[in-house]
């Protein structure tokens, strides 16, 4: 029998780039590897929210880190508008190709939902998700003329006189919101919701007087705790958090044991991104939040970086439980 005699490496060469070049005649894919075509152009990340809040900061770090490791180039699109729900609507309805994503909040990719079922998208099954950039945990703030030193003093407070006092959030079914339901909840107490449009009120009412508590994003808060005007109380995360290492958490108080919600910023795709891309940009956003210099500025900003290696389908999952818990108890729903 003759058996056949091995190829030299220039023939084997030969023949490769013969393979290659028959299979672009006859439009054949290729592998993301040997095209080296992504990405081929901008990468846009949506955010729902105008330049200058949390969100907007993370989407700009990640967005300057991805650029890097890409090797591409990555623009911030600012889409307000319904609490985040317009700009994550956008990006569910976008082409399945990885040049639109949405760095999404907790808000619309959950929240919302609950609020509002009749709403187009879903945060569960809409998405492909890519990796948790980071949570960004939540500030109890009093103003000062309320005379509240700590957590115990506002919870006697509450409960001598309930319904008496009240609380802002940005808006009905924002994470401001829940937060402060879940303590409400939790302690047991009566405080009045009002619900402002955006941020930017809800501070100037707390740090003017006119409102005496707020669950506000670090971001948010970092101006008026610098000069005075409205006091820490707590953090609504498990843990301290680093910038803020003399504010206790909420979870400390023993009537609050267990307390814990916090925002945190996702990196999402349309549902049906191919795999091979989704990998890319998966492993491009863990480089990134593995560099130092990237959590730093996520840390300066009040933020815990993520690893872009949590279960983040597993995280809406659970949040989606909480959510809708907290919903029921408040009768947030449409």
């Amino acid at each position: 029998m003759r058996t056949a005699s091995p190829l030299s490496s220039e023939a084997r060469q030969v023949l490769s780039r013969r393979s290659l070049l028959g299979a672009a005649a006859l439009g054949l894919a290729l592998p993301a590897a040997a095209q080296g075509s992504f990405p081929a152009k901008p990468l846009k990340l949506v955010v729902g929210y105008p330049a200058g809040g949390s969100v907007d900061l993370a989407a700009r770090v990640v967005g300057d880190a991805l650029a890097a490791r890409l090797h591409g180039t990555v623009v911030v699109d600012n889409v307000g508008g319904a609490a985040g729900a317009i700009a994550a609507q956008r990006v569910a309805s976008a082409p399945a190709d990885g040049y639109t994503l949405l760095v999404g909040a907790s808000n619309e990719l959950v929240a919302t939902r609950i609020v509002n079922p009749a709403q187009r998208y879903d945060g569960r099954r809409d998405f492909t998700p890519l990796g948790l950039v980071a949570t960004s945990p939540l500030i109890l703030a009093a103003r000062p003329g309320l005379g509240m030193k700590t957590l115990a003093d506002l919870l006697e407070l509450a409960r001598r006189q309930p319904g008496k006092l009240s609380y802002g959030s940005s808006g009905v079914g924002s994470t401001l919101h829940f937060a402060g339901e879940l303590f409400k909840q939790r302690a047991g107490v009566s405080i009045t919701h009002v619900p402002y449009r955006g941020v930017a009120p809800l501070t100037s009412d707390l740090a003017g007087g006119s409102l005496d508590l707020a669950m506000l994003s670090p971001t948010a808060a970092q101006p008026f705790l610098q000069s005075g005007r409205i006091v820490p109380l707590a953090v609504t995360s498990a843990q301290r958090l680093s910038a803020l290492p003399q504010v206790p958490a909420m979870a400390e108080l023993a009537p609050l044991r267990g307390y814990e919600l916090v925002g945190w910023f996702a990196l999402m795709a349309p549902r049906g991104l191919p795999a091979a891309t989704a990998q890319r940009i998966t492993a491009a956003l863990q480089e990134a939040l593995a560099e130092p210099a990237v959590r730093k500025r996520l840390e300066d900003a009040g933020m815990v970086p993520a690893s872009g290696r949590e279960d983040l389908a597993r995280l809406i999952a659970e949040e989606d439980r909480k959510y809708d818990q907290l919903a029921a108890f408040a009768n947030m729903r449409d």
